[in-house]
């Protein structure tokens, strides 16, 4: 019986990697320091100073939620968030299988076209968003439904592309047992595409529900104040000549354990369904 030739690691590779991983990290860490030191210590040395003379203090953190409506801010984000993650991907999930299962004239322009979308800057559906959404269109501005519907919107071409071409490497005989026994293509798409399509729909999940999360441009356009997202109210912690930026430390601090929780959870999904199907047409 052959053996399996094993390669070996190289030492060069792992330590640029850890150094990249570490250089990645600091501006982490530093965050992470400094937003547990008083004021006075954070504006007279740098945060590495806590490592030779240890003072910390929660009172940043507590300032955060005594000076701030972080905890509001926290369900608002949450209500925007999840929503604006969901819709899109249920919409291109659709598509995507018709993109890939069905055959209808001008498939190929039509997604040819979906996928020429996604080079258009967003600052410039701005002001179309705002006359369509405002008191002049549908008057929906300063709704969650309205920062929804521009999220999907902005959202699906991605996510379209990234579903549609994980599709095209799913097995298609697979597909073509199910046509022979009858099944509908609403029965296909949830008993056989959608469950294994999961690994790219986590993996696209994860990375709208970070774009929702630290969007800040659509949130301060299109949200009464009342209903400002956790991003909206750390710029509200600094003051107009840069006051209160020791409390902006521990609320930038909060407002990344959310977004850290979700990608660890989905982690092991984002690498694959990013990656597979990434060279098909």
């Amino acid at each position: 019986m052959k053996a399996v030739e094993t390669h070996k690691r190289s030492w060069v590779s792992i330590i640029v990697v850890a150094l990249l991983c570490l250089l990645w990290l600091l501006p982490t860490i530093g965050l992470l320091v400094t937003s547990f030191r008083p004021i006075d210590d954070i504006n007279s040395s740098g945060w590495w100073e806590a490592i030779f003379r240890p003072a910390f203090t929660l009172q940043n953190y507590v300032g955060v939620f005594e000076n701030s409506n972080m905890a509001m801010a926290f369900v608002n984000a949450l209500a925007v968030a999840i929503p604006a993650t969901i819709i899109p991907i249920m919409f291109a999930a659709f598509a995507a299988y018709a993109f890939t299962f069905l055959d209808f004239r001008g498939k190929d322009f039509l997604f040819v076209t979906i996928v020429a979308v996604m080079v258009v800057p967003l600052q410039v559906a701005l002001q179309p968003m705002l006359d369509l959404l405002g008191p002049r269109g549908l008057n929906i501005a300063g709704q969650y439904v309205a920062v929804w519907l521009l999220h999907t919107g902005f959202g699906m071409p991605l996510a379209i592309y990234t579903l549609r071409n994980y599709m095209t490497t799913l097995p298609r005989s697979i597909i073509e047992s199910a046509k022979m026994d009858g099944a509908t293509h609403y029965q296909t798409f949830w008993k056989l595409v959608f469950p294994m399509s999961m690994p790219a729909i986590a993996g696209f999940a994860i990375l709208q529900f970070l774009w929702v999360w630290n969007d800040l441009l659509i949130a301060l356009l299109f949200l009464k104040p009342e209903n400002e997202t956790v991003i909206v109210s750390l710029k509200g912690m600094l003051g107009t000549q840069g006051q209160g930026w020791e409390l902006l430390t521990a609320g930038a601090f909060i407002s990344m354990a959310l977004p850290l929780l979700v990608f660890i959870l989905l982690q092991r999904f984002f690498v694959r369904g990013m990656t597979a199907g990434a060279v098909k047409g």
